[in-house]
């Protein structure tokens, strides 16, 4: 197979790479978006074989340690270029484990060196700020669009800090989650796999005035403004930035991931259980939820500062 035939789209490749998403569709339960970021992820790495001229089953330990300077050189965070590896690797595993390669090329090959990033958050003050100009904005008088528009956002804004949601999960809820009597919500994450989410009563208030403004035939919690579909996540990203500028909070610190982070690590200061915190995150695997363990880090150092019998003096 020459490197022209193993690139980018044609040939065999293509046909991999395809079986390959297939794969982490049906037996991940990986969602559109992470296929999306994948199948562009070995785009890239299959465009690189074509321009170094290297056929896909010539690769080597070497190819992909070239792959990685090539990433470096075009500005890649060590972060995204890790991320691409991890693809890569994914890819190169399949083949061999489906016998359409010989061996795995990527087995010896480590990762670029990540610094320990943290994840942004806001504190709670900012966030009583937030909500707070948020609901101010909800209560105001003015004309009926931009009133609908505040109550949504209020709504957003209580459930994503009392949940912690996914922004995927949180704008495509059912119309029947806001009308559920229920204190929680059943959500679909990842996976398809199911939990339960506890509500507050404020979460609760703000969906039954928000409630009021979706029509009675969309089948969705947060409809979008035109006629199809559910609110998208880009669409309240942008709705969000304005409202932490009208709470005199920098634009660019705020996200709805951020609030998702916020919701987490405020649990953690307050004594929350690690574990606890992954279940209400839908966190498959404990290690993710991990990033958060420089919260508990500082609750623990304060408790000894506090409690142990040595630390009076």
């Amino acid at each position: 197979m020459s490197a022209t035939e193993d690139g980018g789209g044609d040939g065999a490749s293509s046909t991999e790479v395809a079986d390959y998403l297939d794969m982490l569709a049906a037996e991940r339960g990986a969602s559109a978006n992470t296929l999306a970021a994948y199948r562009r992820d070995l785009d890239d790495y299959l465009a690189y074989l074509v321009r170094s001229g290297i056929a896909r089953d010539a690769v080597n330990a070497g190819t992909l340690r070239a792959f990685l300077v090539d990433l470096e050189t075009r500005g890649l965070k060590a972060s995204s270029a890790a991320r691409r590896l991890s693809c890569v690797r994914g890819f190169h595993k399949f083949l061999y484990a489906e016998g359409l390669a010989e061996v795995d090329p990527s087995v010896a090959v480590s990762g670029p060196r990540q610094g320990r990033t943290l994840p942004k958050i806001l504190s709670v003050v900012e966030v009583d700020r937030l909500l707070a100009v948020a609901q101010a904005a909800a209560d105001a008088e003015q004309a009926p669009g931009p009133a609908r528009r505040a109550r949504r956002m209020m709504c957003l804004l209580e459930l994503l800090y009392a949940t912690g949601l996914r922004v995927s999960e949180l704008v495509s809820l059912p119309r029947a989650a806001g009308a559920s009597r229920e204190r929680y919500l059943i959500v679909k994450g990842k996976g398809g796999r199911e939990r339960l989410v506890p509500l507050t009563d404020a979460a609760r208030a703000a969906m039954t005035v928000h409630l009021s403004a979706v029509p009675e035939e969309s089948p969705w919690l947060f409809p979008a403004d035109s006629d199809s579909g559910h609110l998208t996540r880009q669409a309240f990203a942008r709705d969000l930035k304005a409202a932490a500028l009208a709470a005199g909070l920098r634009p660019d610190r705020v996200s709805p991931h951020v609030l998702r982070h916020a919701f987490a690590s405020h649990l953690l200061q307050n004594g929350a259980d690690l574990r606890i915190v992954q279940e209400l995150l839908g966190h498959a695997d404990i290690s993710t939820t991990q990033i958060y363990t420089h919260v508990l880090d500082e609750r623990l150092k304060a408790m000894v500062r506090d409690l142990h019998p040595l630390m009076d003096g």
